[in-house]
């Protein structure tokens, strides 16, 4: 898979902004794609956003993502494609380009579109004398002529709104039907002319908006005029995953499409939020902010609670075992259940030592035990090896089997993928590389596993094996405290036969390692490499 974030979100916007500088700073790994088409880039100036009224909607937009990037939030942009949810692994987000990233959760903050009424010069002047909220840009055309372009049920609200910022209030009722009496005797109240026939477009002069222009001819002239779009959510991207816009209505008459969500913005999607105009059609630029807080904290308590599940399951894995009974936390059971609980137990990158040790080997016949998610058999196979990997968590093999599918077809035919614990029955075959990372065995499991290993390599053959030193445990990385457990390379090179073996390398190999605190230690690791003789 490719590169895994705590959260993907979907949207640089105010919504967007506003979750990456809650989650990072709640030490979340972030990414945010966006789009960089904001629904209010044509006006000049934002709104009601307390302490920052009157800033330009790029400012706003600059100085969010600053303060994101100075927590560690990751940017990139594109446009998102798809987004599906992987089987335990979380999410996976394609871009239009091709690229993908992966997710544990997804916030969305894509935004909506402004579906325009199709009157010539109405998107020209879209944000600038073509307005539609009166708590956005009313103040800035108080006691100017005003007119309303009436396109449906909604025109008579939008006039008695609008009244309340200046006395000059036009309806053109161009394609919406008769006021009803009622409404006729309210514009009558508050002193609203009416115009009727259709709009043929509207006028500009030395660019600036002089005036509506009817079919018959006539200019009326105003200053501002005001339209009622359809608001319909970005979110056809979420398809895939079962979520689909909902139809908002007001006065019995739909207005647009928005994804439902809870107050904190969660979805019918588990793992999915949603913040900002996608799911609030109403939701003015401050609201957003404010959205996109909420989701952040919310998705942030279920990262918690997650991954105290996932330590607690570690932690009860890592009890000492009984006297003379199975290794608790080492036996299929405790590993079924680790993968199962976590949405991805590995990096997904090769082991070190295996690229070291095999890149100067000829590929052949490849044995790799303790397969996991299959990063170790996807590298060999990629090179030529034919390999069979050996795991006994039917949840990794599965795993490892899906992600192979994106390395292609000659990879995926290289690849034999084999439930079975080599430690309780003999390995059928012999190879020409048997290899082995960090399988930590107390004995005398371990005596066994590493004889039949041995066993299964073919004459000319490469034994790999790979394990944590013991000297690891006097470092600040986390290590299970059980001595039993940990060995030497030269301890596995003494069980060999030196009549049919050649030690290559035995050795502590050192390399570098973050601990808990984020320092970065010195460890070393138990790297053995013989070569049977023909």
């Amino acid at each position: 898979m490719e590169q895994k974030y705590d959260v993907v979100i979907v949207g640089g916007g105010a919504a967007g902004l506003s979750g990456a500088v809650a989650l990072t700073r709640a030490r979340r790994s972030v990414l945010v794609i966006d789009a960089g088409e904001p629904r209010n880039a044509p006006a000049a100036h934002a709104h009601n956003y307390l302490t920052r009224e009157g800033t330009p909607p790029a400012e706003l937009l600059t100085a969010g993502r600053a303060e994101a990037r100075g927590y560690g939030a990751e940017f990139v942009s594109g446009t998102v494609s798809s987004a599906r949810a992987v089987d335990g692994e979380g999410f996976r987000v394609e871009l239009a380009g091709g690229a993908a990233v992966a997710a544990r959760r997804l916030l969305v903050a894509t935004g909506l579109v402004d579906e325009l009424p199709d009157v010539p010069g109405v998107a020209e002047r879209w944000g600038r004398e073509v307005l539609h909220c009166p708590y956005c840009h009313g103040w800035e055309v108080r006691d100017q002529a005003i007119g309303i372009l009436a396109t449906g049920p909604m025109a008579a609200h939008q006039a008695l709104m609008w009244r309340q910022w200046s006395a000059d209030i036009t309806v053109f009722l161009h394609t919406a039907a008769e006021p009803s009496a009622e409404e006729l005797e309210q514009f009558d109240a508050r002193g609203i002319v009416v115009v009727r026939g259709e709009v043929a477009g509207l006028e500009v002069d030395d660019d600036r908006f002089t005036g509506v222009r009817m079919r018959t001819g006539e200019l009326v002239s105003r200053d501002a005029i005001v339209v009622a779009p359809r608001f319909e959510a970005r979110a056809g991207f979420l398809r895939e995953l079962g979520l689909e816009p909902t139809e908002q209505a007001m006065a019995g008459h739909v207005i647009g499409s928005y994804i439902a969500a809870d107050p904190m913005g969660a979805t019918a999607v588990q793992g999915v939020w949603a913040a900002g105009n996608v799911s609030d059609l109403k939701a003015q630029v401050i609201v957003a902010a404010a959205a996109g807080l909420n989701a952040g904290a919310a998705i942030n308590a279920d990262l918690i609670a997650e991954d105290t599940r996932l330590a607690v399951t570690a932690n009860a894995h890592s009890e000492d075992p009984a006297p003379g009974g199975p290794m608790n936390g080492f036996d299929e059971r405790a590993w079924e259940e680790r993968y199962r609980s976590r949405s991805g137990v590995w990096s997904g990158s090769p082991n070190p030592h295996l690229v070291t040790e095999a890149a100067e080997l000829t590929p052949g016949t490849a044995l790799e035990v303790g397969a996991g998610e299959g990063a170790d058999a996807h590298w060999l196979a990629e090179r030529g090896w034919r390999v069979t990997a050996v795991d006994f968590s039917t949840t990794a093999l599965e795993r490892a089997a899906a992600r192979a599918e994106a390395l292609g077809a000659d990879v995926v035919h290289r690849l034999n993928w084999v439930h079975a614990d080599l430690t309780a029955e003999p390995v059928e075959g012999r190879f020409d590389l048997v290899t082995a990372h960090f399988m930590h065995l107390p004995e005398p499991q371990r005596s066994v596993l590493y004889g039949r290993l041995a066993a299964a390599v073919a004459p000319g053959g490469s034994l790999l094996i790979v394990g944590h030193h013991p000297s690891d445990l006097q470092t600040t990385v986390p290590r299970p405290p059980l001595p039993e457990l940990f060995f030497t390379a030269e301890e596995i090179a003494g069980s060999l036969d030196p009549d049919e073996w050649d030690i290559v390398a035995a050795e502590a190999r050192a390399r570098t390692a973050t601990d808990p605190d984020g320092q970065e230690v010195t460890i070393h690791d138990a790297v053995l490499r013989a070569h049977r003789r023909p």
